[in-house]
């Protein structure tokens, strides 16, 4: 990945611009990795302009401010995964100022604010020509971690104030960004680890406990799956996302959905109903729910079973060809709730 300590930013305009001269509808993640640059250079290109750098010190309380702007649409991906989630900021809550939790009737984030690093205010035209405003955050390195998209006027004072508070001295169309960190190689994991490590998935009591399970036993999530595979986790075909989300339309089951990168997670729980192939991506086109997953993009398939105090939970995890999970599917349902059966009935099917 280039810096902008290497070129200028008047020469990436100008390859940036040619590039969009001979495809107009390329997307700016695909743009920056056409240019080899980050996306977060590439927004910068119009500070001054369309685009406001904003400096923010306390990431939490600039979540907080997002509340008044009432209906929005907000996005969170991943190299293979797009969510999208259309509805209000709600219950904002913080973990010492590095997690941040949103819930409400729509909108379920996981945000972990060590990893943002860059905020932009971005003014932009829709492909039917409508006006976009949205807050864009990027990690250091420039990558995508969560976009805010204004879905009404009434929330236009909200949205410039914010700005106004926020906005960078440095307007500068440069944005320099450091290297993304190189993924952590699995370390071997010995017959003592290993058997521990399932003896404590056995006595799990919430889903949530499986995490810290992962650090304590120095294991990735990926070993997991091998790990655990005929007694936890059962491999199965990397068509399974979609057939997932086809029969949980058909059958109108409710399920969850998390997408995420290293800095957000975004949750969808309830029904998905249009499901559209198109190339390479399988689609859910709803009124206040999207996902574009490109199923070549998934490497390995699991369906895995978590012991909790409300009964067994499953779900389907997907990876890409570095480790990374893309997508959780789990049928909808709250703590203190058994799981639902016809979600139970769904896993029994892709399993069998």
């Amino acid at each position: 990945m280039s810096t902008l300590t290497e070129q200028t930013a008047s020469n990436l305009r100008q390859r940036y611009d040619e590039l969009l001269a001979e495809q107009p509808k390329l997307r700016i993640r695909d743009a920056a990795l056409a240019l080899q640059v980050s996306e977060a250079e590439l927004v910068a290109l119009d500070c001054g302009d369309s685009v406001t750098r904003l400096s923010v010190d306390n990431w939490s309380e600039f979540v907080k401010e997002l509340k008044p702007l009432g209906r929005v649409m907000v996005l969170t991906r991943n190299e293979h995964c797009v969510h999208e989630k259309t509805g209000e900021y709600e219950n904002i809550a913080a973990h010492g100022g590095k997690i941040g939790l949103v819930t409400g009737k729509v909108i379920d984030l996981r945000l972990f604010y060590d990893e943002w690093d860059l905020a932009f205010a971005v003014e932009s035209k829709g492909r039917d020509g409508a006006s976009l405003r949205s807050f864009q955050v990027f990690d250091a390195a420039g990558q995508a971690i969560h976009k805010v998209y204004l879905k009404n006027e009434t929330g236009l004072d909200a949205y410039q104030a914010i700005v106004e508070k926020y906005r960078s001295i440095d307007q500068s169309t440069e944005q320099i960004v450091g290297s993304a960190p190189a993924l952590e190689e699995d370390q071997p994991v010995s017959e003592a680890t290993a058997k521990s490590f399932l003896d404590g998935w056995s006595q799990l009591k919430d889903t949530h406990d499986f995490y810290p399970l992962l650090g304590k036993h120095k294991v990735s999530r990926l070993q997991s799956m091998v790990l655990a595979e005929g007694r936890f986790t059962q491999k199965v075909s990397n068509d399974t996302a979609k057939r997932v989300l086809e029969l949980a339309s058909e059958r109108g089951i409710s399920i969850m959905v998390f997408v995420g990168n290293e800095g957000a997670i975004q949750i969808h729980t309830g029904p998905v109903n249009k499901i559209v192939g198109y190339g390479e991506w399988i689609n859910v086109i709803d009124p206040d729910f999207n996902l574009h997953l490109k199923e070549p993009g998934i490497v390995s398939s699991w369906i895995v079973e978590k012991p909790t105090v409300d009964g067994v939970v499953h779900s389907l995890e997907i990876y890409d060809n570095q480790g990374r999970i893309i997508a959780q599917f789990f049928g909808a349902r709250k703590p203190g709730i058994e799981e639902r059966q016809d979600w139970r009935d769904l896993v029994a099917e892709l399993k069998a």
